[in-house]
């Protein structure tokens, strides 16, 4: 069985880690039980770790949601009875510590098993099922159950090993192909890369490069775009480069949605679903100091925290409007450019958010095109004749890419597809023919992205 790669640098010891793991085990309930999100949660908790509890609360976490399939495939046959029936707290601790025998292999099992029974023993709820938990675990350390024939029922098998839901391997199977959709799995099981964007309206790359070594951080690869910095290991955000507002957190994938939509300098740009931020603050990096940049959402806090990144990058030139795009907006025809990165199901972004995989129905994807089409045709009124219009979806599913797209052109002829986008060095092997941008894991390691550059007939 291949492990993997969220134990790099994890502590081994039983008593080391022991803070770590009690925390993981908190966030994973709230995640489960009150549909929180990971990730915002390893955010608000995670910093104040010193930075080998720091890794392992992070790989605990995002491995126990992403691998939940396999762990409870193992788990209910170990524990000889229907999951469901479990005590919720000490299932999570189960999945925690099988987590580490199977996947994680700078972690000793004995320390697995110990640490489980000691967490069950801290806990109010999982007190009484702590020998149930040590026998469990044991019996984990010896045996190893095998995953059910291939031949026998294949998407099952590809559910079960790659830990996924069996409707989304049977839809990335007609989307891209068996083979594809088995590289996909793999891919989204794997830790997505460190990457952030420069803030190059306060200095040079090289600059910034440099601040970012004095302060720990290390470069790691070359990035299509000049903003674009992917760093070998967690990027620091308690260093003074990041409270100087020289860097955020951003997927290259999102970097280039902005890209794509090219504003030229002092140009006005409305972002239609701008909430929390990054996007905005991009597309005002990009117009510079003589551009400006309308940035429009539903969720107030989401605009407030949208406010607090461009107030802390340094960008002045951006006004926040609390308005849903569901709508029609009161903007018509003012903008040279228009964004519009719509709420979506997020299954390109399974690295960052496994528990979407768990969450996300198969009729979502078609539920959501509606509102996406809905938010396009208000997206589309604010745009000047000449102007341009990027429409994206960080999914993989056709409904809401595509499907959407060509449903508005059919409807609008005074938009077209702007194809030319292909030309450009930074979108090369990634824009369809039609210039359409898709992008996926495993394909470069980008989060799984749509987009399409439409323009407005003079």
């Amino acid at each position: 069985m291949k492990r993997a790669r969220h134990d790099r640098g994890a502590p081994s010891g039983s008593s080391v880690g022991l803070a770590a793991r009690q925390i993981a085990l908190e966030i994973l309930m709230a995640v489960e039980h009150s549909r929180s999100y990971a990730d915002a949660m390893l955010g608000t908790r995670v910093p104040a770790l010193p930075p080998p509890d720091r890794r392992l609360t992070t790989r605990l976490v995002l491995g126990t949601i992403a691998w939940r399939a396999r762990l409870d495939y193992e788990l209910e046959r170990f524990c000889g009875r229907d999951l469901a029936g479990i005590q919720p707290e000490a299932l999570t601790i189960m999945r925690m510590g099988l987590l580490q025998i199977r996947f994680l292999d700078r972690i000793a099992p004995h320390a697995a098993v110990s640490t489980s029974v000691e967490l069950a023993k801290r806990s109010h709820q999982a007190r009484v099922a702590a020998g149930f938990v040590n026998a469990v675990m044991r019996r984990a350390t010896r045996e190893k159950v095998a995953l059910p024939a291939r031949s026998d029922d294949e998407v099952l098998w590809l559910g079960i090993a790659y830990s996924h839901p069996c409707w989304m391997v049977e839809r990335f199977i007609d989307w891209f192909g068996q083979d594809a959709a088995e590289r996909l799995m793999a891919a989204n099981n794997e830790a997505a890369p460190n990457v952030v964007r420069l803030n190059l309206a306060r200095a040079s790359r090289e600059q910034i490069v440099r601040r970012l070594q004095a302060d720990g951080m290390e470069v790691e690869a070359v990035s299509r775009l000049p903003e674009t910095a992917t760093l070998k290991g967690a990027a620091r955000f308690d260093s003074p480069a990041y409270r100087g507002g020289l860097f955020q957190a951003q997927s290259e994938a999102s970097q280039l949605v902005a890209r794509l939509l090219a504003p030229p300098g002092g140009a006005a740009v409305a972002d239609c679903a701008a909430a929390p931020g990054g996007k905005a603050a991009h597309l005002a990096e990009l117009v510079g100091r003589d551009g400006h940049v309308t940035a429009v959402d539903t969720n107030f806090g989401g605009l407030k925290n949208a406010l607090r990144l461009c107030r802390h990058l340094g960008h002045r030139n951006v006004q926040f409007v609390q308005a849903d795009t569901s709508l029609p907006l009161p903007l018509a025809g003012r903008f040279d450019c228009v964004l519009l990165d719509a709420p979506c199901t997020g299954l390109g972004t399974l690295r960052e958010h496994p528990e979407l995989r768990w969450r996300v129905g198969p009729n979502d994807p078609a539920r959501m095109a509606v509102l996406q089409s809905r938010m396009l045709t208000n997206a589309a009124a604010l745009v000047k004749p000449g102007g341009a219009l990027v429409y994206s979806v960080c999914s993989l599913a056709p409904e809401e890419g595509q499907d959407v797209v060509r449903a508005f052109l059919d409807a609008h002829e005074a938009f077209h597809l702007d194809s030319h986008a292909a030309n450009r060095d930074a979108f090369k092997g990634l824009l369809d023919t039609q210039g359409m941008l898709r992008t996926r894991p495993d394909l470069g390691g980008l989060d799984g992205f749509f987009a399409a550059r439409l323009v407005r007939s003079a």
